[in-house]
């Protein structure tokens, strides 16, 4: 016999929002590194040595926007494009009679 407990609803969803929110945060910063790099080398005006912010924020948006679209997949994993819910076949027994009076 196993002794493993059962798991709670909560802690189902508890461990879910946890890694939503990892996978934004890591995601988010990595198009935050990724935006600062392309503004430091590729965006640089060479008179007043200004960068340019909005590679730093589009590409943190993309970074967000890819972390929200696998949280999304995760709480509902119905949404994955190639994939449909075959209903599960039940078995139905005949109610039993009931004799008239």
């Amino acid at each position: 016999m196993s002794s493993t407990k059962p798991v709670s609803s909560e802690d189902i969803l508890g461990q879910k929002y946890d890694r939503c929110l990892a996978d934004f945060v890591v995601k988010a910063g990595v198009g935050f590194s990724a935006g600062v790099v392309a503004s430091v080398i590729l965006f640089r005006t060479l008179v007043t040595n200004s960068r340019r912010t909005w590679p730093i924020a589009l590409s943190t948006g993309f970074g967000a926007g890819a972390a929200y679209a696998d949280c999304d997949r995760t709480f509902r994993p119905t949404r994955i494009p190639g994939t449909r819910i075959i209903p599960a076949e039940t078995t139905t027994t005949p109610a039993p009679e009931v004799a008239k009076i």
